[in-house]
């Protein structure tokens, strides 16, 4: 008994003394779907070094790339709930760098298939066969998960995804499941009010265009006289402006818009940015000295077209039908529109108090010079040269909680101010 103990003893402890053996985590792929009225998007990340070994070839982009879209073609099976196949058309590979938390960098294959089901199936529900690189890597695991779904009213921008399963090999059985897709109900209306809520987000987050309108608004209730800002033009008249101003400013990025749109024209999204930028810093030029007077309306309608191309580029990006597209530009239009009559309502009592203050002259060539610095940190970022400028003016928009905060009292304390002081001009 004593020599079985000690036998057993020892590779006891060698066990006990030996190192941990550090298990080196693996990244894993990810397949990430966009919903379309009559087919679904998917795309996938892969990491090179299994994507080789379940290949079974080395994966050299562009000279592999046919052999590569033969075999995703092969690894990938989707059905409708009546067991139709579907479509499978794989588009071109591209080799980049990624990383992921876990793991460091590494390079990854990146590539969309196009899943199209047959005439009269249904886009919302399907399963997905899939065992790309996990027939030969066993321990590979890939999240699958929803990016935009318009009917359902998911409507996003960036990289927020929705998971909706795993793919990975079943232990008992060694095999790969296919993965059920239940997207659920969507509808029209869905995708009409997720439009009409991202409007709404884009203007409020959008702090380029909040300032180009803001910084035509600030000189309406003036006069100009010998190249300069001069008097008050009266309530009745800066209202006018403003809404002539604001009403112009719609006119001109929904008729951009919805031309844009429509067309399906690619619009570079540089240019149209550089050019947003141009428009503030002229608009802050304005706040500054004359250089339209009386014509602010019809400037606010013309650069309101560059603005309006910037807008379109994110409906580009959902590729939707001719019905989708309509219903959207309603509700994308609608909510930028509310927000934006919301903003210039808080802003009014404050624009017209400012411009009877001894100290308004200055505050508006205050906001004019920051409005003009602001444009041209944009301005440099959109050309390549990133600062610091461009990054803090960036940020006003994140939080536009306090933004709107912020308007409300300083539309309160107009308001009091201008009814305080009205019984003294009567």
């Amino acid at each position: 008994m004593r020599r079985i103990a000690a036998l057993l003893a020892v590779p006891l402890l060698v066990f006990l003394g030996a190192k941990p053996a550090a298990a080196h985590p693996m990244p894993h792929s990810v397949v990430v779907l966009d919903v379309h009225e009559a087919s679904v998007t998917a795309s996938l990340e892969l990491p090179v070094g299994d994507l080789a070994t379940g290949a079974g070839f080395a994966v050299d982009l562009p000279a592999r790339a046919d052999a590569l879209r033969d075999y995703l073609a092969g690894h990938f099976r989707p059905a409708g709930a009546d067991g139709r196949a579907w479509t499978v058309t794989v588009g071109d590979p591209e080799l980049t760098r990624a990383e992921q938390t876990s793991t460091g960098p590494y390079q990854e294959v990146r590539v969309e298939i196009e899943l199209t089901p047959p005439v009269g199936g249904d886009v919302r529900h399907f399963t997905l066969g899939y065992d790309v690189i996990v027939h030969k890597v066993v321990t590979h695991t890939t999240l699958v998960s929803v990016r935009q779904d318009w009917a359902a009213g998911r409507i996003t921008e960036g990289d927020t995804v929705e998971q909706v399963g795993v793919i990975a090999i079943d232990n008992r059985t060694m095999t790969v499941p296919q993965l059920t897709v239940d997207l659920g109900t969507g509808s029209s209306r869905q995708g009409l009010l997720a439009m009409l809520k991202l409007g709404g987000l884009h203007i409020l987050e959008g702090t380029d265009h909040l300032l180009f309108l803001l910084i035509l608004l600030l000189p309406a209730p003036l006069t100009a006289a010998r190249g300069r800002w001069s008097g008050l033009a009266g309530g009745r008249r800066a209202v006018r402006r403003i809404g002539g101003i604001t009403l112009a400013f719609t006119l001109g990025h929904s008729a951009a818009l919805v031309l844009s749109a429509l067309t399906r024209v690619e619009i570079p999204a540089r240019p149209v940015e550089v050019f947003i930028a141009v428009s503030i810093l002229i608009g802050a030029a304005h706040a500054v000295r004359p250089l339209f007077p009386g014509r602010e309306a019809l400037v606010a309608g013309l650069f309101g077209l560059g603005h309006g191309m910037a807008f379109s580029l994110t409906l580009a990006d959902l590729r939707l039908s001719t019905g989708q597209l309509a219903l959207s530009l309603l509700g994308f239009n609608l909510g930028i529109e509310l927000v934006q009559l919301l903003l210039v309502a808080l802003a009014l009592p404050a624009l017209l108090a400012l411009a009877g203050l001894p100290v308004g002259r200055w505050l508006r060539i205050g906001g004019a010079v920051l409005t003009g610095a602001a444009a041209v940190g944009w301005m440099l970022d959109r050309l390549g040269v990133p600062n610091p400028v461009a990054g803090a003016a960036d940020a006003v928009g994140a939080n536009h909680t306090s933004m709107l905060v912020v308007l409300a009292i300083t539309a309160v304390a107009g308001a009091g101010w201008l009814i305080r002081r009205k019984p003294a001009t009567t």
